[in-house]
């Protein structure tokens, strides 16, 4: 079950706890535009949601602890650790993630594009016998 196994309960939270992260990334980056607020928002998602495998030696000699953990804090462990073949596998993974992360902004933002003015007017080309109304707008005198 969930509660019996504490790791599926850690993860779930972890990732219960970056999805509010990432919303509140996608509402702070509302100053920029849509294409350029998907894709940041996306890769660090990439970044937080990708796992790594990473190794830990043991108090015995040649034993190890084998887990996963998010791809950034296996980097992040590895470079305090001075640890190069952990951070390969970390960075690979992480830069895929976001790399996957980006690709997903840039497909929604594809997918939820607006129409642009000269495909909508082709699509009203029989409409030419309604005048367009003009819209006035009001004046303080």
């Amino acid at each position: 079950m969930l509660f019996e196994d504490s790791m599926s309960l850690l993860w779930l939270s972890y990732y219960g706890l970056s999805l509010l992260v990432l919303v509140a990334v996608y509402f702070a980056l509302a100053f920029l535009p849509r294409l350029a607020r998907l894709l940041l928002t996306w890769s660090i998602a990439g970044a937080m949601w990708v796992p790594a495998s990473y190794q830990l030696p043991l108090i015995e000699e040649g034993e190890f602890y084998t887990g996963w953990a998010p791809a950034a804090m296996v980097s992040a462990v590895a470079v305090l650790e001075h640890s190069t073949t952990a951070l390969r596998g970390g960075l690979l993974w992480l830069l895929l993630g976001m790399a996957l992360g980006a690709c997903v902004g840039i497909a929604l933002w594809w997918w939820r594009r607006p129409q642009c003015v000269e495909e909508t007017d082709q699509h009203h080309d029989d409409d030419e016998k309604h005048p367009p109304i003009r819209r006035r707008e009001p004046v303080i005198n």
